[in-house]
């Protein structure tokens, strides 16, 4: 078994990376959720040990997550958050950080709109491999994917290998947000998601994003196609309205 099977709390779902396809499928409308304006595929990506499935389990459930294993092939978690006025639904993919999976986890990363790229502050080796796995990411999601760096544990300050400056520079050198993030206390968990969902929208916003191209990571939700589907005149009947 490549992962976890079932259903845990707040909506998490577990799935088996044995099963098929075994890539992400925008062509169906199966989980458009009422009143949401839009989908957005995520991955959580980085070395083993980094706390990747501990942020995924704090930003879904709101707490730390106690008896933590490696994960094994990928796992699943969805949550519906608000992004600058729009309903967004984040469906995320926690992928395993193990060499001996990384055949594996390539095949979710494709049609991803965003990821969080995480190390470990307290393990410099976790750090140094961040370039491998920032290479996977644009050459197997998109070269246009959003990310967002997060050094985690930032609860173990006092045992820091990795300065913030450092990590500050990586990112700008190589056009990513960074944030450092604590799965334990849950300090910018949220905000990570959050920031690279809302720099996911403003592209869309400004036109540098397409959610009808296929592979964007990006699917309209329930309430945006009924707005594409409103005939123009009801549209423009119901502004007059709305201004009177």
């Amino acid at each position: 078994m490549l992962a976890k099977e079932g259903w845990g709390g707040a909506g998490v779902r577990f799935q088996s990376a044995q099963e098929r396809p075994c890539f992400w499928s925008w062509s169906s409308s199966k989980g458009l959720e009422y009143n949401t304006d839009f989908l957005f595929k995520f991955l959580v990506i980085g070395s083993a040990g980094t706390g990747k499935s501990c942020l995924l389990h704090q930003f879904i459930e709101n707490k730390f997550k106690q008896d933590s294993n490696h994960t094994i092939g990928v796992e699943f978690g969805s949550k519906v958050v608000n992004v600058g006025g729009k309903t967004v639904k984040l469906q995320i993919w926690d992928t395993a950080g193990q060499e001996r999976f990384r055949s594996v986890t390539r095949s979710y990363y494709r049609g991803a709109a965003g990821a969080l790229l995480v190390y470990d502050i307290t393990s410099r080796e976790t750090y140094n491999a961040l370039t491998n796995w920032l290479t996977d990411a644009r050459t197997l999601a998109s070269p246009n994917i959003v990310i967002i760096l997060c050094g985690n544990k930032k609860d173990l300050d006092a045992d820091r290998e990795v300065t913030f400056l450092e990590a500050s520079r990586f990112a700008q050198e190589n056009e990513l947000m960074f944030l450092e993030t604590s799965a334990l206390t849950g300090e910018n968990v949220e905000e990570a998601f959050l920031k690279c969902a809302r720099n996911i929208l403003n592209k869309i916003e400004s036109g540098e994003l397409d959610p009808e191209r296929m592979g964007s990571g990006i699917q309209y939700g329930d309430a945006s196609l009924r707005q594409l589907r409103q005939p123009r005149g009801v549209a423009a009947q119901n502004q007059q309205q709305c201004n009177c």
